[in-house]
């Protein structure tokens, strides 16, 4: 004979409990740690993931919320990712390039986060580039950045190793016991990156022009470290479409500044630059924000695309 027994609301509550956690144990994140120890750190996109791995080297597990070749910008994070960020041992992300990130990271209650936009000085670059006035694009402001402050700042090799010494400092909290490696690891990271900065000021101090073309504002700072003049044809948004005045000012531009190059990028559509080369009778040639890596970057990681960078740079302007 069956008896059948009401079902109590504290088994109810029991059973979920047990369901919840059964759920967190089968999470691809499962908290801070690994199962063999490492910080697990979450990182925006390319370059904050480039840091966390360089500095962290076999101590972190790092992942990126940004799928390699993916335009950040505009990035919508899946529940599991927003989980992912308040279970991390630590952040690394850029605030005011992705807001879908920023709102989940301030919600998140993650205790160790590395904002890069804090570990350095942002600049507005919608208008004025190396101290000179100059129009970059139709000045549209970065729709993500706060104040229309540009966030690219990780193509200028000095800033960026600013950013990996905060990130340094925020893996070292996070991770205490391998704080001595944490430092290692960052010396020898912002050791490569003054070589780096040495190659560009020695690669592009003898030129014929200081003017190149590009597709969206994002080498503000790069420009601005090595004295040149950048001309975007859109603004710091990669997804804005230039105004016809914005078209019939490059044309002038180009003809002034004998720019012999129009560069595109690896992500965002290369039509509007192919389009104004062929108007120009202009070469076109790659200069990648580094926004990502993917099977058409010229390089594996962040300074084989910054040296492919300026070799483009340097043919584009003449170097001697």
């Amino acid at each position: 004979m069956n008896i059948r027994r009401p079902i109590s609301t504290a088994t109810l509550a029991g059973v979920s409990v047990l369901g919840l956690l059964a759920l967190s144990a089968c999470s691809p994140s499962g908290g801070a740690r690994t199962e063999d120890g490492k910080l697990r750190v979450t990182a925006s996109f390319y370059p904050m993931e480039f840091l966390a791995q360089q500095i962290g080297g076999k101590h972190v597990e790092v992942t990126s919320l940004t799928k390699p070749g993916a335009e950040p910008h505009d990035l919508e994070l899946s529940p599991q990712q927003t989980a992912q960020l308040g279970e991390s041992g630590a952040v690394v992300y850029l605030k005011g390039l992705q807001p879908a990130v920023d709102e989940a990271v301030a919600q998140s209650g993650a205790k160790h986060v590395a904002d890069a936009a804090a570990l350095t000085s942002l600049e507005e670059h919608g208008t004025e580039v190396d101290g000179h006035h100059h129009t970059t694009g139709d000045n549209h402001s970065h729709s993500e950045s706060e104040g229309g402050k540009d966030p690219h700042i990780w193509l200028d090799p000095v800033k960026y190793a600013e950013v990996a010494k905060g990130v340094n400092k925020t893996l070292a909290k996070a991770d205490p016991d391998h704080k001595a490696d944490y430092q290692k690891n960052t010396d020898a990271l912002v050791k490569k990156l003054d070589g780096l900065n040495t190659a560009f000021k020695d690669g592009l101090k003898k030129r014929s022009s200081g003017t190149f073309l590009t597709t969206h504002a994002a080498f503000g700072y790069l420009a601005e470290r090595y004295g040149l003049t950048e001309e975007a044809i859109s603004g710091l948004d990669p997804e804005a479409e230039p105004s016809a005045k914005r078209i019939r000012d490059l044309h002038t531009l180009a003809r002034e500044h004998h720019v012999s190059t129009v560069f595109f990028e690896t992500i965002a559509n290369p039509a509007t630059a192919k389009a104004l080369a062929g108007d120009l009778h202009l070469k076109t040639d790659v200069l990648d924000p580094l926004e990502g890596i993917n099977a058409k970057s010229r390089g594996k990681d962040y300074f084989g695309v910054q040296r492919a960078n300026l070799a483009a740079l340097q043919k584009a302007l003449g170097s001697k």
